[in-house]
């Protein structure tokens, strides 16, 4: 690869921390619950299993762990190179050449007009007829994503 290449290729990993603060909370409530409904009596702690909220509390945890568990699988990732852009995960690649695409959008999100940060980018492809939707939130480093977007759209125009 040459130091062009090197220089123009980028990469742009999956944002999980919203799993890990969700899975945390739901499991701190999941205990805190567990904690107040439980009985001492006489110097030991019993607790209650007839309670059905435990038990939707507990499957929400499960729940949250497991999708937890499979996005970090997944390894998701957004990768800029000399020939476009490639959407990455664990089991496959889809390459999108620039020739390919008809339109960039960077948009924001209608409901947040004071917000100065982009929210969403849409890829107009030439064989596709619907656009493809990127929430720039869901990862890493969100201003050079925008950066890079803003980058191809200028090559992709002229």
């Amino acid at each position: 690869m040459t130091e062009d290449q090197v220089k123009n290729k980028s990469k742009f990993k999956y944002n999980v921390s919203f799993y890990y603060q969700s899975t945390i909370i739901y499991f701190i409530v999941f205990a805190v619950y567990l904690i107040v409904r439980g009985q001492f009596i006489d110097n030991s702690f019993t607790l209650i299993i007839k309670d059905p909220i435990i038990y939707l509390l507990a499957v929400i945890v499960v729940i949250s762990l497991f999708t937890l568990i499979h996005n970090l699988y997944r390894d998701r990732y957004i990768e800029f190179n000399n020939e476009g852009i490639a959407f990455c995960d664990k089991f496959k690649t889809r390459l999108i050449n620039k020739e390919e695409i008809a339109e960039i959008k960077l948009s924001k999100d209608r409901r947040y007009q004071k917000s100065k940060v982009l929210k969403f980018i849409r890829l107009k492809l030439k064989t596709r007829r619907r656009p493809i939707i990127i929430r720039v939130s869901d990862y890493e480093n969100e201003n050079e994503l925008i950066k890079r977007f803003h980058q191809m759209k200028m090559e992709i125009e002229s």
